[in-house]
């Protein structure tokens, strides 16, 4: 999920609806795009042995993700009622939506069957993890923390550009996935479960 960052002038609801290109191939235009929008965290300490250790952390501070969620938005739960988070533009209707809300511009979430799958955090500064990684911190510095993600290639963009994603991912918990762009910066953030942490295109 992720890619070119000068895009960071755009308006969340541009953002959102760049989102809507949902097909397996994807234009530049469309990596612009996503990299406008995403969120997630943890609670690690440094890695002595190359494995993470790390427990999910209440969010202390609106600006804080964690494996729980962001803010009022939590993984694995609804949309709560009365929440400025809703549909603009993006992914509408459907079994696949995302929301956004004004209070985290840059920030939205994938919701499934009525349930948080997840949130992406792109171009959006102050909304870090509690270890203070957030988008633009360089890839050394998110591994002293990481050590024990799980490498992949990048669906649209050549090396040093790739996917790092927490081991306990496929187990269907919580998790965390970190994509690196070609400045071997980290470019996104996302919280949330699979399948729906592994999407590369909004709801696909």
């Amino acid at each position: 999920m992720s890619r070119v960052r000068n895009v960071a002038a755009l308006s969340p609801v541009v953002a959102v609806l760049m989102l809507c290109a949902c097909s397996s191939e994807r234009s530049p235009a469309a990596n612009d795009a996503e990299n406008q929008v995403v969120n997630e965290s943890l609670n690690a300490t440094p890695a002595s042995n190359g494995a993470p250790v790390a427990s999910p952390v209440a969010s202390a501070s609106p600006t804080v993700i964690g494996l729980e969620g962001l803010g009022d938005l939590r993984i694995g739960e609804a949309v709560p009622e009365g929440s400025d988070w809703a549909e603009r533009g993006g992914q509408t209707g459907g079994e696949c939506r995302t929301v956004t809300s004004p209070r985290y511009p840059g920030v939205y979430a994938i919701v499934e069957r009525d349930k948080v799958q997840r949130i992406t955090v792109g171009q959006r500064l102050d909304v870090r993890l509690a270890e203070g990684i957030g988008v633009g911190a360089s890839e050394a510095e998110a591994r002293k923390w990481f050590a024990g993600f799980r490498s992949e290639p990048h669906k649209y963009e050549a090396a040093p550009a790739k996917y790092l994603t927490a081991p306990n991912a496929p187990n269907g918990s919580s998790a965390l996935r970190l994509e690196i762009g070609q400045d071997g910066k980290v470019a996104l953030i996302h919280v949330g479960l699979m399948p729906a942490l592994g999407y590369v295109e909004g709801c696909a």
